[in-house]
């Protein structure tokens, strides 16, 4: 007896693929598994197709990274508020620390990266209206900006070193020999002192008061003896 046919109009229809629904797929990846877990091929499974179908989407990986931070940036607080312009700048970069903060592989990935998404462009038009608002000269500002994304980046793709790392410097300088290392041991109370958000704040004042006062030249004079 033949078998009756099965009509396709059975199937469930596929959603249509965009740019948007391979970053939403490879963004819940990345929250559940990790960013190590994000791959072309993982993606496309995920939404029933081959990993040749997503590079119509997103040229690579890189672009892939950078399309996953332009959409979690989509959620930095709202600082236009604030009154001082430098605590309105900490508090932004605060706030961008921390969200890299919960995905360190992302954070050491956009460190080899030009984000060029239109919230890392915002991103960078806030910093810098913060900056010239507070009266630093354009190329202080200019240099400045990059150097405090290229800090708040740094800081947390390095806390995915993980507690084993932290561990055995902690030791190292508990242990250090004042005869060797004098200036560790005179300070060692204070390597580790204070939080982590603390002294990210400090960091980001120091480097701000910096940036207001150091001249943006093509050189910087050599300190002497």
């Amino acid at each position: 007896m033949r078998k009756a046919p099965v009509s396709r109009r059975d199937r469930p229809a596929k959603p249509p693929l965009s740019r948007e629904g391979v970053i939403a797929v490879a963004l819940q990846i990345m929250q559940e598994e990790g960013l190590e877990k994000v791959t072309m091929r993982r993606v496309a499974a995920s939404l029933d197709t081959g990993p040749a179908s997503l590079y119509v989407y997103v040229a690579n990986m890189a672009e892939l990274h950078g399309a996953l931070l332009d959409t979690l940036l989509g959620n930095l607080p709202d600082i236009s508020e604030m009154s001082d312009w430098r605590d309105g700048l900490i508090e932004l970069l605060s706030a961008y620390t921390l969200l890299l903060d919960r995905y360190p592989s992302l954070a050491r990935s956009i460190l080899l990266l030009r984000p060029a998404g239109p919230n890392y462009m915002r991103l960078i038009d806030t910093a810098l209206g913060l900056l010239l608002a507070g009266g630093v000269p354009p190329r202080q500002a200019a240099w400045g900006v990059d150097l405090l994304l290229q800090m708040a980046t740094a800081s947390a793709a390095e806390h995915g070193g993980g507690d084993q790392a932290d561990d055995q410097q902690i030791e190292a300088v508990r242990t250090a020999d004042p005869a060797d290392f004098p200036h560790i041991v005179r300070v060692r109370d204070e390597l580790f002192s204070g939080t982590g958000m603390d002294r990210q704040r400090w960091a980001f004042a120091a480097a701000i008061a910096g940036i207001a006062t150091q001249s943006a030249t093509a050189e910087v004079a050599p300190q002497t003896a």
